[in-house]
Parts: structure tokens; sequence; C-alpha cells
């Protein structure tokens, strides 16, 4: 009996002695998990804070192409009088003017403030919906926002496969976003690379081959900064298929983005393509 006795507590010495092991291990754990995160949100990169930013939308555009720059209420825009199309259009979108309540408006017409602007008859019977590069629904906010974004100084030839799909899907999640982090700048427009999948109408509009989208959000913790280019003929895969850096957007184009910014943060911003990153909850970066 004595024998077994002290067999059995040195079987519950030896078991006590891997719990306490074990616990030791944990806590070790935790406290180093909390370590990683604790450093993780101490990580230093550029914020915005009290510097001035000016105007992000401002774009320097490639110097080899035709450029008319205009303001309107909602966006900024610079116009190829060549090709009949804007060079690229931005916006500023914040979360109050996602929650407008405009009803959308269909008023396509040409821009009387710019020159070699396309007209309705270039795009009737062409094969290719009207493609607005600053959307109507980012425009909801105004009734004159909404009413300029239909001029067609802001409109690109586009398959209705794209119209209605890939692109759509890009806007819809800029939306979200623009929601989630109070306010992002968007640039968009055609990649012009002189191989145009076609040319339509009298005007002869140019029909570009793809498209890009550079998106920032200046005010996340951390900054956030992503660019798009989307195939216009059988893209697939869907929007988590195209995402680029914003850097490579500005190599394929010639044009400079959010240059107002300063140099530090407009560097990081365009160096991100994290498509995965842009999709947490604030509380999960």
């Amino acid at each position: 009996m004595t024998k077994g006795r002290k067999k059995r507590k040195k079987q519950v010495s030896l078991s006590q002695a891997m719990i306490a092991i074990l616990l030791v291990v944990g806590i070790f754990y935790c406290y180093n998990r909390l370590d990683q995160k604790a450093g993780a949100t101490t990580k230093s990169y550029p914020t915005v804070g009290t510097a001035d930013i000016g105007d992000p939308r401002r774009t320097v555009t490639n110097n080899s192409l035709p450029n008319q720059e205009k303001e309107y209420t909602g966006m900024i825009l610079s116009f190829n009088r060549s090709l009949h199309i804007p060079n690229w259009v931005a916006w500023e979108l914040t979360a109050d003017e996602v929650k407008g309540t405009n009803k959308r408006v269909d008023n396509f017409r040409p821009d009387p403030r710019i020159d070699g602007c396309a007209t309705l008859e270039d795009y009737r019977n062409s094969g290719y919906t009207r493609g607005h590069m600053a959307p109507s629904a980012d425009m909801k906010w105004s009734v004159k926002a909404m009413d300029e974004a239909c001029y067609l100084s802001n409109i690109v030839p586009q398959l209705s496969k794209l119209n209605s799909g890939v692109w759509s899907t890009i806007e819809s999640k800029c939306r979200e976003w623009a929601l989630r982090d109070s306010a992002i700048y968007i640039v968009c427009g055609p990649v012009i690379d002189g191989n145009p999948l076609d040319y339509i109408g009298r005007s002869g509009v140019y029909v570009p081959s793809s498209f890009f989208k550079a998106v920032i959000s200046p005010y996340a913790d951390p900054p956030l900064g992503i660019g798009f280019i989307v195939k216009h003929k059988g893209h697939k895969g869907g929007m988590q298929t195209a995402p680029v850096c914003i850097d490579e957007i500005e190599k394929v184009t010639g044009h400079d983005f959010f240059s107002s910014l300063p140099d530090s943060l407009e560097n990081f911003l365009e160096a991100q393509n994290n498509f995965l990153h842009w999709n947490f909850d604030n509380n999960d970066r």
C-alpha cells in the first residue's frame, strides 16, 4: 500500500509540474504577443497630423498629352481635346457625401466649357456605354454636382460588361471605404497608351484598352493607398485581381498623383498595394 501511494503521489507531482510549465509558457507567449502588438501600434509611419496637405485632387498631367483642366462642383478633370476623353478625373468623397439623397439624373450632354468634347451622336449605336469616371452615385450630395457629372467631359466609352461589372464594384467599394474612413480621394481615367480598342463616332472618340483608379485614405490610421488597373476587354477574377500600387499607375500613365501631399506621406501611400488591408475595420489594422 505504501509503495502505491508513493507512486500516485509521484505521478501527481509530475502532473502539477507539467501544468506549471505549461502555465509559464502560456504566460510568456501572451506577454510576447502583447509586446508585439504594442510594437505594431507604435510603428512609425507618416500621418496627416497638422500638415498642410493642400488639395490632393490636383494631378500633374503627363506633359505629352493635350490638357484642359477644369474645376466643377464635385470634381476636377483634365480633358484631352485630341482624343475627346478626359486624361483623368479627381474628386474627394466624404462619408457625408455618400449619404446624399438626391436621385440620379442622366442628363448626358457635351460640356460647353471644353474644346473637342464628344457628342451624343458619337456614342449612339457605337456598341459602348457612356462610362462615368466620377460616378453619379458619388455626387448625390448635390444636384449641381450630379448634373455636371453627366457632362461628356467626364465620360469615356466603356463596354457594358465592364461598366456594370468590375468597374461598378470598385466604385461601390470606394463608397464603403469613404463611410468607414470619413474621407478618401480618388483619381481615375483611361490608360492612354496608343493602343485603343477602337475609335467611335464622327469625332473619333478614343476607346482605351484599360482604365486606372488611384485611391488614398490619408486620415486613416495608418494612412492607406491603393491603385487598380482594369482591362477593358476580358478582365477576369473581379476587383481583387486588379490592385497595383499607385507608383505603377504613374509609370503607365505618366501622370503624377497626389503631389500636394508632403513627400513622406505621398511616397508611403503610393508604394502600397494591400487590398486585404483596405478591407479591415479600423480596429483590426
